[in-house]
């Protein structure tokens, strides 16, 4: 056999569905974790500043937030080493599937442990689409903040209308009815979207919903992957080449 030969069974032994899957979890997550904890930051700022003035109307905000970013600190590890693991499943049922170290014996153990992984993979990619949408409500927030903001810029020659124009923290649950002042009305709210911190904590809350659609999307990349190999290994069963572990 020649080393042309020899490259194309190694290669024909990768399992390429898998590979894209795990580079498209692994950039995800980092967009989704990196950029959502940077801008849970920035949103503690920024209520601080602009939207209460008394610790007390946003210490549960503040706790919340903290939360929250033990959470990613979490997620960012499980998916690490859940992808690694898909990956090394992958491998191994794309060897079953080409033969590529020659005569290959598809194993119970293997069989029940692909089954396990179609399992988690789809209670993970059902789960992890309320994170998506979950993630979408701060885009949502500052979105209608930097609509609201477009408009007073347009109205700045009746100052009496863009005094009615107000984005009120309190109506979208993050501080209590009592707190003050609550919300940012007419210029003030204009110099709010004007700042960097602004800007910056839209711009990181739209790269963390990105990296939830993108780990999301490679979620059902695994499903499908795994799915397929554990039929494979199925078919090897069938075929009388299974071994008990």
């Amino acid at each position: 056999m020649g080393c042309y030969d020899c490259c194309m069974r190694c290669l024909g032994g990768v399992p390429y569905c898998s590979l894209v899957a795990t580079l498209l979890c692994f950039s995800g997550i980092a967009l989704f974790c990196g950029c959502g904890h940077q801008a849970l930051t920035e949103t503690e700022r920024l209520i601080e500043t602009y939207f209460a003035r008394n610790l007390q109307d946003y210490i549960t905000l503040a706790y919340i937030i903290q939360y929250f970013q033990y959470v990613i600190y979490g997620l960012a590890s499980f998916f690490f080493l859940y992808c690694i693991m898909l990956l090394a499943e992958g491998f191994y049922t794309t060897s079953a599937a080409k033969q590529t170290f020659g005569e290959f014996r598809s194993t119970m153990c293997g069989r029940c442990l692909s089954s396990s992984f179609i399992v988690m993979t789809y209670a993970l990619a059902v789960l992890w689409l309320l994170v998506f949408a979950f993630s979408a409500l701060p885009v949502y927030f500052f979105y209608n903040m930097d609509a609201t903001c477009h408009t007073i810029d347009v109205l700045t020659e009746t100052p009496a209308s863009i005094n009615q124009l107000c984005v009120d923290a309190r109506q979208y649950g993050l501080l209590p009815w009592n707190a003050v002042p609550g919300k940012a009305c007419g210029m003030t709210l204009s110099s709010v979207c004007k700042t960097r911190e602004y800007r910056m904590t839209y711009d990181l809350y739209i790269a963390a919903f990105a990296g939830a659609g993108i780990t999301l999307l490679a979620l059902l990349t695994y499903t499908v992957s795994t799915t397929y190999n554990f039929a494979v290994l199925r078919y090897l069963g069938r075929k009388g080449i299974g071994a008990r572990c």
